[in-house]
C-alpha cells in the first residue's frame, strides 16, 4: 500500500482509505482490502445486498470471488488496479488473495502489489523460504511466525524498498489483522 506511484496528500489518502477500505469489520466482514477507490465503490453495493440476501457476513473466499468478478465485468475497459484482499478464513487462518487487472486471482500464503513489489517479493521469499508450487505433494507456502516476527520483517522490508524505490512512499501503515480485531502500527520510512 505504500508504493501508490502517484504524490498525494497523506491525510487525505487516509480519510479516503479509513471511509472505504480499511474499515474492514464493519465494511467487508473480516477481510483487509487494499484496491483502487473506483472499485470499492460497486463491492461496497454487492457486499450491502449479499448482507441483507444471506443475512450474514461475507466470507474471504466469496468476498474474493466477487472482487475477481467486478474486476471481470470490466476486462474490456479495465480498472487497471493490481489487488491485494487479506483476511482470516473460517478456520481462523490468514488467507490472501493477489489479482490482475482483469480479475485472475490466486490464493497465495503472502503477496505484494506496487511499485516496490519486485523488491518485497525476492525478500518476502528468501526470509519465509517459500516451497517451489512445482512440489508434490503440495507443501505450506508460509514459514509460521509470531505476530511480533511478522511486524518486525515486514518493517525491515519497507524500510529497504524505500531506499531503492522512489515511489515508495514516507510513511508505513501495517494493519494486523487477528482474532481480536484490527491494529495498526505506523512507522516513518524517509526521515530526511
Amino acid at each position: 500500500m505504500a508504493s501508490s506511484g502517484f504524490q498525494a496528500d497523506v491525510k487525505a489518502l487516509q480519510k479516503q482509505l479509513a471511509a472505504k477500505h480499511l474499515v474492514s469489520f464493519q465494511r467487508y466482514g473480516r477481510c483487509i482490502t487494499v484496491f483502487d477507490l473506483n472499485v470499492a465503490d460497486g463491492l461496497h453495493f454487492s457486499f450491502r445486498i449479499y448482507q441483507h440476501q444471506h443475512n450474514k457476513q461475507m466470507s474471504c473466499p466469496a468476498m474474493a470471488q466477487l472482487l475477481s468478478n467486478t474486476l471481470y465485468y470490466r476486462r474490456f475497459f479495465p480498472y487497471y488496479s493490481f489487488n491485494v484482499l487479506g483476511s482470516l478464513d473460517n478456520e481462523g487462518k490468514g488467507c490472501v488473495f493477489t489479482y490482475d487487472a482483469v480479475g485472475s486471482y490466486e490464493r497465495v500464503g503472502y503477496g505484494t502489489q506496487g511499485t516496490g513489489s519486485t523488491l518485497i517479493m525476492a525478500f518476502l521469499d528468501n526470509e519465509l523460504k517459500s516451497p517451489s508450487p512445482l512440489l508434490l505433494p503440495a507443501q505450506d507456502a508460509v514459514t509460521p511466525l509470531l505476530e511480533s516476527e511478522a511486524v518486525d520483517l515486514v518493517k525491515t522490508i519497507f524500510a529497504s524498498a524505500t531506499e531503492r524505490d522512489i515511489y515508495t512512499g514516507d510513511k508505513l501503515e501495517i494493519v494486523i489483522l487477528n482474532a481480536d480485531g484490527i491494529g495498526h502500527e505506523y512507522m516513518d520510512l524517509r526521515i530526511d
